[in-house]
């Protein structure tokens, strides 16, 4: 129909523009119907395309220059070495106070902002800035600054305690050397700088160097402790630890802290101690006798009662095996333990804290 051939001849004008307009023109014939044609379509299309791919190559293409040029900066820039680390303080928007109260905010801690900012300010820092003064030519410099000495040796009292008075409640059965155990790999200088780390300290050190090691990460974390416990107060000091630092056991298993050279020895003590009776290994298993594959299966029993059992490639290890199987049990260990309680408050491991307290007096 006519309507359906002017609803074509629009779509074509609308792909192709109109300078195909004045080139198109109909027949009509008797039956109604209107036939389409292009005059001299194909010479309008030659003279039209490569005028608009001359076009696009003018936007699309890369000169001979770029690929050379590139590789010639890359060749200086691997001549000269690696880049040194800036620290994030050398931009143009930093602002150091801003980041002192961001860092109390991400952290949802109430910290006194002069105690924050010596908690982050190592000595190197203050003695590398006298320096400078020295040099252009101030004999008294002052920065109006302190260094975090002080902090660092506060806050690590307190996170040896805290974590300490944790474990004691947190794994009651556990003896005492275990706990240390715990305790050294808690509060070891690596996992203080990891967690210090992610906190997002590092941008925020006042130190002489940059990047700054392990030590000064360690180190900076003791001091916001301290600063925290100055500021907050012990229960809030407490709870930064047990949310930061203890929770590093999360996942873990606890006995691989401690390593126990002669489990037999340690677990007749014990059982001495606590009046368990004798403990008596006893072979239930034996399979690939007299072979490289072969597992003895030992059982422990203290007054008839099954405590543990271990697989080993001969009877000595096998022994050993269930003797630490065995002192997982007695100490409330196992290898399928509930997992360790991170919810305890203040007021749950006070009485641990008041016993330390007591026998470092004594």
């Amino acid at each position: 129909s006519c309507q359906r051939a002017d609803y074509k001849i629009k779509t074509i004008q609308a792909r192709f523009g109109a300078h195909f307009r004045n080139f198109i023109f109909f027949n009509s014939s008797n039956s109604g119907q209107v036939k389409m044609s292009f005059v001299n379509f194909s010479s309008i299309l030659v003279r039209t395309l490569p005028r608009s791919i001359h076009a696009a190559n003018q936007t699309r293409q890369i000169h001979r220059w770029v690929a050379p040029t590139l590789r010639e900066l890359k060749r200086r820039r691997e001549k000269m070495g690696p880049e040194a680390a800036l620290p994030r303080s050398g931009h143009s928007d930093w602002n150091y106070n801003a980041e002192l109260f961001a860092f109390g905010r991400r952290l949802s801690e109430q910290f006194d902002a002069k105690l924050l900012q010596q908690a982050f300010t190592h000595r190197s820092f203050i003695a590398q800035e006298e320096q400078k003064q020295a040099e252009v030519g101030i004999e008294q410099p002052e920065l109006g600054l302190s260094d975090n000495g002080e902090l660092i040796a506060l806050g690590g009292g307190l996170i040896n305690q805290y974590v300490e008075a944790f474990l004691l409640t947190a794994l009651p059965k556990l003896p005492q050397e275990g706990i240390g155990a715990i305790v050294g790999h808690l509060t070891s200088e690596a996992s203080l700088a990891h967690v210090s780390s992610h906190l997002g300290t590092k941008d925020i050190i006042l130190a002489a160097t940059f990047p700054v090691d392990q030590t000064l990460l360690a180190d900076t974390i003791k001091a916001v402790v301290g600063a925290l416990q100055r500021s907050s107060g012990d229960e809030r000091a407490f709870l930064f630890v047990r949310d930061f630092i203890c929770t590093q056991l999360n996942q873990q298993d606890v006995n691989e802290y401690w390593t126990i050279e002669r489990p037999l020895d340690l677990l007749k003590e014990y059982c001495q101690e606590k009046k368990l009776g004798e403990p008596e290994p006893r072979s239930i298993g034996l399979v690939g006798k007299n072979t490289l594959l072969a597992a003895h299966n030992v059982a422990i029993y203290c007054n008839k009662q099954f405590v543990g059992s271990g697989f080993g490639e001969d009877v000595d290890t096998a022994i050993d095996e269930a003797a630490r199987d065995a002192l997982r049990q007695l100490f409330g260990t196992q290898l399928n333990m509930k997992p360790v309680n991170f919810s305890l408050g203040f007021d749950e491991v006070a009485r641990n804290l008041s016993r330390k307290a007591a026998s470092k007096q004594a």
